[in-house]
Formats: structure tokens, C-alpha cells, sequence
């Protein structure tokens, strides 16, 4: 029940937003308030927008109801400025926009945009944007313009301030500004002329003060997130420019930005990186003032000795990295960028003779082999939640973000570390953007006692007092000042310039609307308050920061929960379990669960790609779900597949039959209605074919390939009007390149298992996995010949029950993506191709990472390849069948390229939902590359 304040809110609210977009159940309220930082509030609404018309209708009535609105994107940031108890606002569907403008030389972009998906479209024209924060594959626009992002390569010229073209901004009364527009700032001019002009006067108390002037120039030399971004007011002369560079980096307190044009800058094709280790902290810092002065670097990370052993047990590092790290040592992580390789080599060489100078204990040499350069940037990345993967559970995560005087960077991490000791904080470790004085440290405090409060406590105000005022740095270089530091900011700044921020906060939210709190407060204790508990939940998700990385790969995401979200959630049921605490919160979360959590989970683990511990979220899903309740049955069909086969051809025909007698969309209503009553009768998406025709016979001559022709492609036809089936389309590709295939034997009886293992049918999952892998030894002569296997998640299950020494080693086993690229391409001409192609990487294609040698294969298909950032479709075997909503849900970001008319992958049942929510016919890449080519 809401109070009464919010329900007056909320009734109003109705009118202008779908009230299945305003969230105010406990369960979700709790799921979807959740962020990456280590504050925990449950909000008492949540909001989905689609619009700027429902955010101006929102915050008229937040301001009547003097109800408190907090604005959020991805949830990535550490610092609390996106959690709050009373409305938070997400974005809904839409807000994805992109707009490439000057030939690439700019970007407009919508809040929504992951800052990845930016650069994405940007690499065909050598640019990218400036922010590259190490959550740039999850951030998105919004938060990254509204907490002025950064990053390891971007330093302080590239920021989201420095690289501002134009904004479209709403006020907190409503009014919308486009500075990109000069019709909206004349327009601005005339309504706002007394924000303006307080905004002038506010310039005009800095410029009249030169020690303050001075102050805020040398803060902005190095990086600083803390407070408003005054630097504006002394940067610019026309008080519209102000406002739109004092927007950037305001973290939601003076309006929501719904549109940011960015200047990009180039992304040269050539680079390089290395790794130097150094035996002592001094000669490693002085090396890098002498590369920000002297060297052509890209980028420069520190990484202490505690920071170094902690990524030990990571492989593709230097020998030297492995071996004995003394106290002081440090290593520097280098990367150099040139528009030619022959710049690159004179880049490289200069790196290394000004490092030389300064004696380093070792020196890996640079690397321009982008699969080590990237191992090499993925361990720095991997280094905050390196720690939180090895906290004790219950404890939380906290990364700081502080920035020294360059010159005073050795000092810095000294002093750091000797707080570290003070406080007893001995997991602590420290890396950070070295060329900026920017330093990252991470440390495990718990807040399950007074006492442990206390201790974070103490150690902050150390903190502050040491960076702050002893060596006049940055609290907070690049994650924003959140609840975390905004009692600090005083501190830091001094009372004539927090007297300027708060005169900010005055002018563009007077009644404090927006964010209450976040940066500016009058709360000293509110960095202590509603501090995140991390309670044990289960040993697969305890180690889980809540960082949040793993929501874009989630198919259910904006459905139900997100991976993060699931385990949010069930850590609360789990607390609550041994506590006793709220029953009736406990029943509520308990109820909902099974269908937010459990069910609408598509268990492909592609959440686990993006986690940087490696969280399969999904294998706790699949465990709360339990066992098939019909494991008798399960086994029947594991041994009677060729009747099941059978019989799903037999309905794929009846049900063509019948769409032809009765028209597809009744047909399609009377199937959704069979399902509703009969819940083992599958809902059968409009992009599914009919059934397969019969197997045909491979050629004889040739080298001989053992051909696997999975269920799914022995059930079902190539495409919506039956074109010719897999099958066909493979034994041409391997005629054409001169191999002759043989099937194993009792073909139709055999299945990977992949259906059984779905249903948590173990027993079923392994005798059909265990009979098929004796059938294809057979066939191979004992692993002499290879073997083909059709469909990517029938490949993944084989290939991986293999290397858990669960499957015949002897067997050679290859998915569709590696053998074509091994031994059919080399033997095609390639004569024909598509003007576009779109490209869906299955889940299974990236688990076994050959994602690339897939969309190789589609790109000697197509004189242009779009490769959409879906990274499962959420069809997820059978679910596209069952749970069809997961499947739409993920493919409603799904975004193909005006004209784009064909579509390819590599899994029949991914083909199916792709086909059905795009109206693009999606093919085998065995029937692209058949269509596209001749026998060389």
C-alpha cells in the first residue's frame, strides 16, 4: 500500500503512462531498484518512460505532490546517484536512436544508446566516441553523459564535457531546451532569461574571485567528478553554453537529458600494447610523467603489487608476471594507437626508449596481436571484480576513485597503502589511469556491525583528508559524486565554490525534485546510510558484485528480471528464510519468482560471457526449477526419437494444411488458444517452417565427413515455404568441395540430448548424448573421420560433453562454423552476393567462440553485413515454443538495416524466432554459402 503522498501521485500518473510501466510491487520495486553501488533503497515507484511527454507529465506532478524523481540508465554507476526510496525513472523501449552526422565527425544519440553500440556504428567510419569507461559494453548514454564519463583512453580532452557538441534537455519545470536547435535557444532566451541570467552572475562571482578562478582551473587539470562541473561557468561566455556543460556530470539533479550529440575522435586501426614491471613504485611513476610529457601513448594503467598478484591466477600474462612480486613493485599496462603501421612502429619504438630510461625490472614488448593486447586490457578490467570474487560472503565491494597531482602519484599509492594497513583493509588493491593521477582502489569492507561502519568510516575521512586537502586532488576522478562523497564535497572544494553548486541546485530545481541528496546534502551521515547487504544466497551467485554487466546479453530483460536482478532478489528470499523477517515480503517475492525469475530465464548462460566472474546465472535457474518431474517419460523419448520425429512432422503437415484451408492468423489464434487450455501443446511461431523432407543421399565420392543431421533439421524444413532442406544445402557445399559425407547409423533414433537437458531430464539428456556419441564413433571409424554437426546448440552440447571427458575423445567433432571455414570455404568460389545481409550469432556459435569465423563466412556472402548486438534471442531451444514473450522480448531491440531483406545464423530454432519477429527470412549458413557459391 502506497502512502498517501504517492498514491494521489500514482492515480494521477495513469493518465499519461500505462499503468504495466509504473512498478510498485515489493518484489520488482526491489529487483529493478537495485545499481551497482554499495547503497541499497527500494523505491516506492518505478516508471518505465517512452517519452518526453510522459517525463514532463511526471515531474508536473512530482512537483505537485512534492514527490522526489531519480533518473537512471544501465544502473552501472558505483556511487549511488541512481537508488533512491521514492520514484525512479528507467527508460522503457525505446530511447535507442542513433544519428551519425558530418560523415562520423558526430554523433546524436538517445539516453538508451549502450555506449558499445556507439562505437559499433562508428567503426566503419574510423571514429568513436570520447567516454570509454570499462563499463562502456553496458553503460548507456544517458548515465555516461549525466556522471561526464571517462575512461582508461579518453583522459580529460575526451570526456563527455570536453567532447559536447549539443543537448536536448528537460527541465524540471518541464521546458525543453535543444541547443543543437537555434529556434529552442532563442526560445530558451526568452522563457528562461532568469536562469540565464543567475547562471552569468554566478560566472561573474568566480571570475571576481581569482583564487577560486585558480582553484577550479587546477581541479580541472586533473580529472574531478566531485561536485557540480563549475568549470563551465568559467569556460564559456554565452550562459546557454554554460548550461549545457554544467549539465554534463550532474548526475540527474538538474534535468534528464534525452538527447546528447557528441564530436567523436579517431579510432586508428593500428595498435599496440605491452605490460612493464618495475621493482619499485618511484622509477614507475617517473616513467609515466616522463610518457604523458614526451611519449605518444594511448593510454597508461598502474597496477600495484597487490593488484598484480591478485590476477595471477589469469593466463596470456608475461612469465614475469608470475613469479615473485616484492611489496613495491608495479607494473604499467601501455597502449599506443597510429593511423599506419609504420607510425605505429615508430611509436613503439619511442615508448620503449623512454621507458628504458628508467630501468624497469621487465618489459613484455609490444604486441599488436589483438587477441593478447585484449587478454591483456580484459585483466585490468577484470581487477575490481578480481577482488569481489574473492570477498568473503556477506562482505561488500567498494571501489574508490580519487585523482593526485600527477608529479605526486608515487606518494599517492604509498600513502594509500599505509591507510590500507592503518585500517586493517589488507585485501586492498590500487590500479587507476596513471597519466591522470587517477587511481582506483578496492577493499571489502562489511556493514554488519556498528563497529565495521565505524571502521569505513574512519578510513574515508583519512582518505578524504589525504586527498582532498593534504595533496588538493579529487575524491572523485571519474564515477561521480553520488551519496558516497556528497557529504564530502565542502571538503574538498572549499565554502565560496560548494556556495556556487548549491546556488546551482537553487537555480535549476528549486524545489528540490530532482535526486534529492545526490551532490549536494545536508546530510554528513548520508555516506553510512542504507548501506547494501550481500547475504549468502547460493555458492554459484555469492560471489556476484550486482555490477550489472551481464543485462545486455539477458533476453528477459525489461520482461521480467535481469541476471542481476534474479540474484538481488534471491539473496533478499534468502535472508528472509533465516531470519523470519516480513513474512508477507517473503510470500510476495516467493509468489512471483517462479515466473520473473525462474521461467522466463533462458538459461543459454550468455550472461556468463559478459560476467567478469563468470556467472551462469542460469545454472541456479535450472536448479531452483528442479528435476523433470517426468524422467520416465523423458527417458522414453530419449530411446523413441525417431517416432517423435515423426509425429512432429506429421503435425508441421497438418498444421500447413490447415493454413491453407483456414488462412494463417486463425490458424495461429486456434493454436495460442490449445495452449492456453493444453499447456503440452506448443504455441508454433508464424517463421516456422513445414516439415523436412526425407533425408537425401550423399554422394559417394570424395573425403569422407561423418554428417550428423540434428533433430531439429530432420523435423524441419529449411524455410517458411519449404524450400529445400539443411541437409540439401550441405551435401551440395560438400560436393562442391569434394567431400563425401555418410550418416551414422540409425540416423533418425539419435539426438544430442540438448531438448532433455533443458527440462532438467539428466537421465534422458545423457542416454541420448551417450548413444549418439557411440553411433558417430562408429560412423567415424573410431575418430578417424570428422564429424559434422549441423546445428550450433546441438554442436555446443557434443563438444563440451567432450572436453568434460563425458563424450569419446577420439572423436573430432566441429560445429558448422569451424569446418566450413576450415575445409568447405578454401574450396568455393565465391561468385554471388547479397547488397546486405543481417547476421544473429547464436549463443551457442559465442560459447564456442567461433562468433567470428561465422560472420567471416557471412561476409564473403554480402557486399554489406549488419551484425546486430543481440546476444541470445531468447528463443532458447524450446522456449520460443512455451514462453514465446522471452523470444519477443529480446528481439524488440532488434534494429535491421533499411532494405535489408536476408538473414542468416547457424541454429534452427534461433532462425524460427528471428524470422517470425523480423518478417526477414533467416537461413542456414549452409544454404548462404551454397546460394553464393561454385565449386572452385
Amino acid at each position: 500500500m502506497l502512502p498517501a503522498q504517492y498514491q494521489a501521485f500514482y492515480d494521477q500518473l495513469t493518465a499519461h503512462i500505462d499503468p504495466a510501466r509504473l512498478i510498485t510491487d515489493p518484489t520488482r520495486t526491489l529487483a529493478y531498484g537495485t545499481d551497482a553501488s554499495f547503497y541499497r533503497l527500494v523505491p516506492k515507484i518505478v516508471a518505465q518512460v517512452n517519452s518526453e511527454s510522459e517525463i514532463a507529465a511526471l515531474l508536473a506532478l512530482a512537483h505537485q505532490h512534492r514527490v522526489a524523481v531519480t533518473f537512471r540508465a544501465a544502473g552501472t554507476s558505483l556511487s549511488g546517484q541512481a537508488v533512491t526510496d521514492s520514484v525512479l525513472v528507467t527508460l522503457g523501449a525505446g530511447w535507442t536512436s542513433q544519428e551519425v552526422l558530418d560523415g562520423g565527425a558526430r554523433i546524436r544519440l538517445q539516453p538508451g544508446v549502450i555506449g558499445q553500440h556507439a562505437n559499433n556504428t562508428l567503426a566503419p567510419l574510423g571514429r568513436k566516441i570520447g567516454p570509454d569507461p570499462a563499463s562502456i559494453a553496458t553503460a548507456r548514454i544517458g548515465g555516461m553523459a549525466a556522471n561526464n564519463s571517462s575512461g582508461m583512453c579518453c583522459g580529460t580532452a575526451q570526456n563527455s564535457y570536453h567532447t559536447l557538441s549539443a543537448l536536448r534537455v528537460m527541465l524540471a519545470d518541464g521546458t525543453v531546451l535543444d541547443t543543437g536547435d537555434a529556434a529552442s535557444v532563442t526560445a530558451f532566451r526568452a522563457s528562461h532569461a532568469a536562469l540565464l541570467d543567475g547562471l552569468s552572475a554566478l560566472a561573474a562571482r568566480i571570475h571576481g574571485n581569482p583564487a577560486l578562478a585558480e582553484k577550479i582551473r587546477h581541479k580541472y587539470r586533473l580529472k574531478n567528478t566531485t561536485g557540480y562541473g563549475i568549470n563551465a561557468l568559467l569556460d564559456f561566455t554565452d550562459p546557454v553554453d554554460m548550461l549545457s556543460h554544467v549539465m554534463i556530470g550532474s548526475e540527474g539533479t538538474l534535468g534528464f537529458i534525452s538527447s546528447i550529440t557528441f564530436d567523436t575522435v579517431p579510432d586508428y586501426p593500428h595498435k599496440a600494447s605491452c605490460l612493464v614491471l618495475f621493482d619499485e613504485l618511484d622509477p614507475c611513476c617517473r616513467a609515466v610523467t616522463a610518457l604523458k610529457a614526451d611519449a605518444p601513448v594511448e593510454a597508461v594503467e598502474l597496477i600495484d603489487s597487490r593488484g598484480i598478484r591478485a590476477v595471477q591466477n589469469k593466463a596470456g600474462l608475461p612469465d614475469f608476471l608470475y613469479g615473485e612480486i616484492g611489496p613495491s613493485a608495479a607494473a604499467l599496462l601501455i597502449e599506443t594507437r597510429a593511423p599506419s603501421a609504420e607510425a605505429l612502429a615508430e611509436q613503439m619504438a619511442a615508448i620503449d626508449a623512454c621507458v628504458a630510461g628508467f630501468a624497469p625490472a621487465a618489459n613484455s614488448g609490444f604486441s599488436t596481436d589483438s587477441q593478447v593486447c585484449e587478454t591483456y586490457w580484459a585483466v585490468r578490467k577484470g581487477l575490481f571484480p578480481a577482488v569481489g570474487a574473492v570477498r568473503p560472503v556477506g562482505t561488500t565491494v567498494v571501489i574508490e576513485d580519487v585523482a593526485f597531482p600527477v608529479e605526486a602519484l608515487a606518494e599517492g599509492v604509498r600513502r594509500l597503502t599505509v591507510l590500507f594497513d592503518q585500517y586493517q583493509y589488507h585485501e586492498a588493491l590500487i590500479f587507476g589511469h596513471a597519466l591522470e593521477g587517477n587511481l582506483h582502489f578496492v577493499f571489502t569492507p562489511s556493514f554488519d556491525s556498528s563497529a565495521e561502519v565505524k571502521r569505513y568510516n574512519d578510513f574515508m575521512d583519512a582518505v578524504s583528508e589525504l586527498v582532498a586537502v593534504e595533496f588538493g586532488g579529487s575524491l572523485k576522478a571519474e564515477h561521480g559524486t553520488g551519496r558516497n562523497v556528497a557529504p564530502f564535497v565542502e571538503l574538498e572544494w572549499g565554502s565560496d565554490a560548494y556556495a556556487i553548486m548549491r546556488d546551482i541546485k537553487k537555480l535549476f530545481d528549486p524545489h528540490g525534485v530532482l535526486n534529492p541528496d545526490v551532490i549536494i546534502t545536508d546530510n554528513d551521515q548520508l555516506h553510512l546510510e542504507n548501506l547494501k547487504a550481500m547475504p549468502a544466497a547460493d555458492p554459484l551467485v555469492d560471489r556476484c558484485i550486482e555490477c550489472g554487466f551481464c543485462e545486455p546479453a539477458c533476453p528477459s530483460n525489461g520482461l521480467s528480471l535481469t541476471p542481476r536482478q534474479r540474484i538481488v532478489l534471491w539473496r533478499r528470499i534468502n535472508h528472509l528464510q533465516r531470519s523470519g523477517e516480513a513474512p508477507a515480503e517473503l510470500s510476495s517475492h516467493q509468489s512471483q519468482y517462479r515466473y520473473l525469475g525462474i521461467d522466463t530465464c533462458a538459461a543459454t548462460g550468455m550472461c556468463a560471457t559478459r560476467c567478469p566472474v563468470g556467472i551462469n546465472t542460469g545454472t541456479l535457474m535450472k536448479q531452483l526449477k528442479g528435476a523433470s518431474p517426468r524422467p520416465d517419460a523423458a527417458r522414453w523419448a530419449a530411446g523413441h526419437m525417431r517416432l517423435l520425429t515423426a509425429g512432429a512432422r506429421l503435425g508441421l503437415g497438418v498444421r500447413a494444411s490447415a493454413q491453407k484451408l483456414l488462412g494463417k492468423p486463425a490458424v495461429q489464434a486456434l493454436n495460442r488458444s490449445l495452449h492456453h487450455t493444453f499447456k503440452t501443446i506448443p504455441i508454433v511461431p508464424l517463421g516456422a517452417p513445414g516439415p523436412a523432407r526425407r533425408l537425401p543421399t550423399p554422394s559417394a565420392q570424395g573425403e569422407p565427413v561423418v554428417y550428423f543431421v540434428s533433430c531439429v533439421n530432420r523435423t524441419l524444413a529449411e524455410g517458411r515455404d519449404g524450400a529445400a532442406s539443411v541437409a540439401e544445402h550441405t551435401l551440395s557445399l560438400f560436393a562442391k568441395a569434394g567431400f563425401a559425407a555418410r550418416y551414422p547409423d540409425n540416423l533418425d533414433a539419435l539426438c544430442c540430448g540438448q531438448p532433455f537437458d533443458s527440462k532438467n531430464a539428466a537421465d534422458a539428456a545423457e542416454l541420448a548424448s551417450s548413444q549418439t556419441a557411440k553411433a558417430l564413433l562408429a560412423a567415424s571409424d573410431n575418430g578417424r573421420i570428422p564429424v559434422y554437426i549441423d546445428n550450433g546448440p546441438c554442436a555446443e552440447r557434443l563438444i563440451t560433453a567432450q572436453r568434460e571427458g563425458r563424450v569419446d575423445a577420439r572423436l573430432k567433432l566441429y560445429d558448422a562454423a569451424s569446418f566450413l571455414s576450415e575445409f568447405i570455404a578454401p574450396r568455393l568460389s565465391f561468385t554471388r552476393q547479397l547488397d546486405q545481409l543481417a547476421l544473429h550469432v547464436p549463443c551457442s556459435a559465442s560459447k564456442l567462440g567461433v562468433g567470428g569465423k561465422l560472420t567471416a563466412l557471412a561476409r564473403r556472402c554480402a557486399t554489406q553485413l549488419s551484425v546486430p548486438d543481440i546476444a541470445c534471442c531468447g528463443f532458447a531451444g524450446d522456449k520460443g515454443f512455451t514462453t514465446p514473450e522471452l523470444n519477443a522480448n529480446s528481439l524488440k531491440r532488434l534494429q535491421l538495416p533499411a532494405g535489408c531483406a536476408h538473414g542468416v545464423s547457424m541454429s534452427r530454432t534461433c532462425q524460427i524466432g528471428l524470422t517470425t519477429h523480423t518478417g526477414v527470412d533467416y537461413q542456414s549458413i549452409e544454404a548462404l554459402l551454397d546460394a553464393c557459391s561454385d565449386p572452385a
